[in-house]
């Protein structure tokens, strides 16, 4: 158990280390893009990353999900190699599928014919994709997290800068597109260095029924997520506006992508430990309960800020012509509110091999919740009902969480509030803070920042301080010194 916990620290600390160098330049660049371009450019982009995303979805068929769930006793080499060559073969019936029919498809539905160009482009990584899983699997399941930060790191900045050139050089839309394929182009050869793991031409019919078993509800679900995170996308693209897709997009960038670019540390730890411990269910309740509260912790300050100081930040960061951006930045970052609730629940579920139960519970909300409720906002209120509708997307999503929260592993809302208590009360008193600082005194956006951070560092030291300190011992010190 000890050697275990050391291994999920690191994990959080290289995860944390990706997270901040590679998203945070990433930010950085998009910031740099979006002063540089257009909401249309962006919007455009947002148009064929629709139509891609949904075909990614289907492209490892859950493969690497299934080799880093799969205990070690019930895992051979055959599996591996049977991954590669189907994930290899697939990709490339896929990438017809993208020039042939989903270029030609996404063009005429917008009436973009410049996504008969883009789409083929921004498809170089569905080539890539399958070639990298099973060596990102390998790194994953010896939860070597230091290496897949240094590729991803490395892979992101080559790319960020390569996209900044284009955009200094006229390069328009381009710059954004092979921002997202050079990604993909050059992390394959990092990643085969970092595992030294060649192919054999070896390929078997008992291990693909084996992984592709479990994968299966793996990918269904990648699609009802998709569905979920691009209904909006689709629906705006078609029916109000490129700008307003572009303008749509930023507030998303800024609120739930964070969000989710957040989680993922812990969600990249967690998933293999879960995998682990399927058994020990008090075990998972303790991981579970102590991935929300941090989650919570680091991500509700920074949508109360947004909530707050939405209007100034987006006129000083990106100028007026992101206007609209502003009203579902507020609502959206709202929205994430709610989801700390249930954060990472769908990584609980799927680590304790339960990856049908998550399908279903998915596709449920995807077809009976968020499309009826993202077709109403967009139709008759453009991008703010769509910002609307994710809000309620949210709020439900908590109810039927912790719904099924409780039969898994038999979590109680009175300990889910315990343990988001320090975060929940943090972010209600900076808020306020914030809101009386920016609108009722001379102070500007930098002061009133600056005092909402103050008041939740302090709300938050005053409940949590002593637990804070004994966490961070226990990393620095271990559990035995710090008991003794």
């Amino acid at each position: 158990m000890a050697a275990l916990k050391l291994k999920i620290l690191k994990g959080v600390f290289w995860n944390s280390l990706q997270v901040l160098v590679n998203k945070s330049f990433s930010f950085v660049i998009k910031l740099v893009l979006a002063k540089i371009l257009f909401p249309e450019e962006f919007g455009i982009v947002g148009m064929a990353l629709v139509f891609t995303s949904f075909v990614e979805v289907f492209n490892d068929l859950g493969f690497g999900a299934a080799l880093i769930q799969r205990k070690n006793e019930n895992l051979t080499k055959e599996h591996f190699y049977t991954a590669f060559w189907t994930g290899v073969g697939w990709s490339l019936i896929m990438y017809q599928v993208m020039i042939f029919v989903v270029s030609p498809l996404a063009a005429s539905f917008y009436n973009e014919p410049l996504l008969l160009k883009i789409i083929p482009v921004l498809s170089i990584s569905v080539l890539s994709s399958p070639i990298n899983l099973v060596h990102k699997a390998q790194l994953m399941r010896d939860l070597n997290f230091k290496k897949v930060a240094q590729i991803e790191n490395l892979s992101a900045i080559a790319s960020g800068i390569l996209s900044l050139v284009l955009a200094l050089n006229g390069a328009g839309v381009w710059s954004l597109v092979f921002n997202s394929v050079a990604t993909f182009v050059i992390s394959m050869p990092l990643y085969f260095r970092a595992t030294k793991w060649t192919p054999k031409f070896i390929w078997s019919q008992s291990a693909f029924k084996d992984i592709f078993g479990f994968g299966i509800y793996t990918t269904g679900t990648n699609f009802s997520n998709n569905l979920i995170n691009k209904l909006d996308y689709l629906f705006i693209g078609k029916f109000v506006s490129a700008g307003a897709l572009g303008a749509y997009t930023l507030a998303f960038v800024l609120t739930d992508t964070f969000r989710s670019q957040i989680m993922s540390i812990m969600n990249k730890v967690m998933y293999p430990v879960y995998g682990k411990a399927q058994e020990d269910i008090a075990s998972i309740k303790k991981y579970y309960l102590n991935v929300v509260k941090y989650n919570s912790l680091i991500i509700n300050p920074v949508m109360g800020i947004l909530i707050v100081l939405g209007e100034p930040i987006v006129f000083n960061f990106f100028g007026d012509k992101w206007e609209q951006t502003i009203i579902p930045l507020k609502i959206i970052a709202l929205s994430v509110i709610f989801h700390m609730m249930a954060n990472s629940n769908t990584v609980l579920m799927r680590g304790m091999g339960k990856s049908k139960m998550e399908f279903f519970i998915q596709l449920f909300k995807a077809l009976f919740i968020f499309l009826p409720a993202i077709s109403i906002g967009v139709y008759y209120y453009g991008i703010i009902g769509a910002a609307y509708a994710v809000l309620f997307n949210k709020f439900v999503s908590v109810c039927i969480a912790q719904f099924f929260l409780k039969k898994l592993i038999n979590l109680h809302y009175k300990e889910l509030f315990s343990v988001l208590k320090g975060a929940l009360l943090g972010l209600i008193v900076s808020m306020g803070i914030g809101y009386v600082s920016y609108n009722y005194t001379p102070v500007g956006m930098i002061v009133s920042l600056v005092l909402m951070m103050g008041s939740y560092v302090g709300i938050i030291w005053l409940i949590m301080g002593e637990d804070l300190k004994k966490q961070y011992l226990e990393i620095k010190f271990g559990k035995e010194k710090v008991a003794g």
